[in-house]
């Protein structure tokens, strides 16, 4: 039997080294740092590198261990919290622990005396005749490779959830490695900047660190472009980010996103959306593995989001002719197919009738039609403004 003080020194000097606690109080060594657990084979590769007189984690340690023990931290907490003290709702958390059942699973050492009920596959010899034929049509079959796709996540949590507190339950987690946020818009980097800053991240905020730039920190935290990140991905300074966090993940499928992303196959992707797909396309092509799911309805009767209720208008033109542009219509083809007096005109009195005074949205195809919206909305007495790059 092993030395439970043995296992304790271990673990409080690969603590120090690492920057992430193995043992925490009340634990018991011997179970959790029985022989094939994940925990195990992060402490003694640990010591290893230890012993061979390694200042700081290899990359590939980091990228293995470090996000996995920074979740078991946060989560091991009664109520998980950022650094500030927001607590974790149940959603958040469980996209959190979600994601450490994956990297516990990847890292688990499995062995076959441990399962002896599992019976041995067959030889081809022993086969029925079937079976052997269904073998030579798998061979025959192309294989794509994506190197890194085993470290590709998803969670699925609505639109106006907090998807950005569950993003900052991972950067807690991750407080000794580096995390790369992308998003699609300008405007969302400045908006995770102000928010992750206000829940207690702003020192680590640093400018993308690329090859010919020296690293200040071992846990840089930067929010990029997904357009940036297609241009520049191969400047990226490598062993820098273990972490890249996919905000909108639905918005990083196109042809050259999707590209950059598979030519990082070292680092842990985590994609965050509110939709499985973008027109034909899947979030699952690029980030296999789900770690959590919040259906709509479930997140509205959990109070998460207002309550749903459509109403289906049928359609007073045909949008079937307008050609899909990355994924998305083309903006000028649409608002030349909607944007008529008559079906204005249509959407202005539906509006009225329907609701009345109630503040609203009106989402147009394009800057000229929010205008013409907004003055048929006039003509039936009810207030209206567009808003547009131009105010």
């Amino acid at each position: 039997m092993e030395n439970a003080d043995d296992l304790v020194a271990r673990a409080e000097k690969a603590a120090q080294w690492a920057g992430e606690p193995f043992l925490r109080e009340g634990e018991n060594p011997a179970t959790v740092l029985g022989k094939g657990s994940a925990r195990r084979k992060a402490l003694d590769q640990a010591c290893a590198q230890i012993d061979e007189g390694m200042e700081k984690p290899l990359n590939e340690w980091r990228v293995s261990f470090s996000l996995m023990l920074g979740l078991e931290r946060v989560l091991s907490e009664a109520k998980p919290q950022t650094a500030t003290g927001t607590s974790l709702r149940r959603h958040q958390t469980d996209a959190l622990a979600g994601m450490l059942t994956e990297l516990i699973a990847l890292n688990e050492n499995i062995e076959d005396e441990a399962n002896p009920d599992i019976d041995e596959m067959p030889s081809s010899e022993e086969l029925p005749l079937e079976e052997e034929d269904d073998l030579e049509d798998n061979e025959t079959e192309e294989v794509i490779e994506d190197p890194g796709a085993e470290r590709r996540f998803r969670f699925r949590h609505p639109t106006a959830s907090g998807k950005t507190i569950a993003a900052a339950g991972f950067v807690e987690a991750a407080q000794s490695i580096g995390v790369l946020i992308l998003t699609h818009r300008r405007l969302l980097v400045s908006q995770f900047t102000r928010d992750l800053t206000s829940e207690g991240y702003g020192e680590r905020f640093t400018k993308i660190i690329l090859t010919d730039t020296p690293s200040e920190c071992d846990n840089p935290l930067t929010v990029q472009t997904y357009a940036w990140f297609a241009r520049h991905v191969d400047t990226i300074k490598p062993d820098t980010y273990q972490l890249i966090i996919c905000d909108e993940a639905h918005t990083a499928l196109g042809e050259k996103t999707s590209a950059a992303i598979r030519r990082l196959p070292d680092p842990i992707f985590i994609g965050m959306t509110a939709t499985e797909e973008l027109i034909a396309k899947q979030v699952s092509d690029v980030f296999p593995a789900s770690v959590d799911d919040l259906p709509l309805g479930d997140a509205a009767r959990r109070g998460l989001i207002a309550p749903l209720r459509s109403l289906r208008v049928p359609p007073a033109a045909a949008i079937s002719s307008v050609p899909l542009i990355g994924g998305d219509y083309d903006q000028d083809a649409l608002a030349h197919i909607l944007d008529h007096e008559l079906i204005n005109q249509a959407a202005a009195s539906l509006y009225r009738d329907r609701f009345k005074d109630t503040p609203g949205i009106v989402y147009a195809a394009g800057v000229d039609h929010a205008y013409n919206l907004a003055r048929e909305f006039r003509a039936v007495d009810l207030k209206a403004e567009a808003v547009s790059g131009r105010t």
